[in-house]
């Protein structure tokens, strides 16, 4: 497994943790009957926090290409945490994010993430490419919700690394039975020059290192997926999650030398246990 996503992944479970333990903590130390005689324990009025916070804890794996357009695949393990502040803040896998506005259908939520680049020890096709830098990552979601049809733009901005700009476009169609809620959509991802040329293109130094072809990769449309996720409750606590995912590169990115395989696989299977 390379190196890049153990760090990646404990990033991870430690911001999303401090999200969640820091404020368990501070409403513990507010609440009065704290120390009286017969008062709840600290774990105890930690885990009634946690059950009105939709506190979930868990883990499982994901499958993914070694990087972006490898032809090569990874297992890798996966931290499951999330939680729920009330209706405007929460924080999950892929950091946190804020429900700013929500009307008749429509929402605005923005996020702050992290992406921590790529290494060029990740991968030996990747050799004398250099390393992308780790940045933090500014997101805008823009949705309207047709239940059962989800129509959704995606804006991500990198501040520092590849300081690149990305769009998603998506739809998902979502539905349950019984127990289980599944949901299925297409995507197509526009990405910027800065994002394009950090990720796909090929310098004449590089080249000279890399033995790859030079090779300028402009702003365009750069893959389409389609994604179908699973949501299982077992029970009022346990609860099973999966998500299938087929990509495909399209325009530079395809075109690159530092692509190896055009189509994109992906899979993860998650468990957690909800307080």
């Amino acid at each position: 497994m390379p190196n890049q996503y153990r760090p990646r992944h404990r990033a991870t479970l430690a911001i999303s943790l401090v999200c969640i333990v820091l404020p368990l903590h501070v409403a513990q130390a507010d609440d009065p009957l704290q120390g009286s005689s017969g008062s709840f324990s600290w774990l105890d009025g930690a885990s009634q926090q946690a059950a009105e916070w939709n506190v979930i804890l868990g883990g499982g794996f994901r499958v993914e290409p070694e990087f972006e357009g490898a032809n090569d695949y990874k297992i890798m393990p996966v931290p499951f945490v999330s939680a729920d502040f009330g209706p405007y803040v929460s924080v999950g896998p892929m950091g946190l994010t804020i429900n700013a506005w929500d009307y008749e259908g429509m929402s605005v939520k923005g996020r702050l993430g992290y992406d921590l680049g790529r290494d060029s020890s990740d991968d030996k096709h990747l050799h004398g490419l250099g390393d992308i830098g780790a940045g933090a990552v500014l997101g805008l979601d823009l949705a309207y919700n047709l239940d059962p049809v989800e129509f959704k733009v995606s804006l991500d901005k990198t501040v520092g690394g590849s300081d690149g700009f990305a769009a998603k476009f998506g739809t998902a169609y979502s539905f349950g039975v019984d127990s289980f809620m599944f949901s299925i959509g297409p995507s197509v991802t526009w990405s910027d020059g800065n994002y394009m040329e950090s990720y796909f293109g090929v310098t004449d130094r590089q080249s000279e290192k890399s033995g790859l072809s030079s090779f300028d990769a402009d702003a365009g449309f750069k893959r389409l997926d389609l994604e179908v996720s699973g949501l299982y409750f077992i029970d009022e606590h346990w609860v099973v999650r999966g998500e299938a995912g087929l990509g495909y590169l399209v325009g530079d990115a395809a075109d690159s030398p530092v692509s190896q395989e055009n189509l994109q696989m992906s899979t993860m299977f998650l468990l957690g246990y909800k307080f």
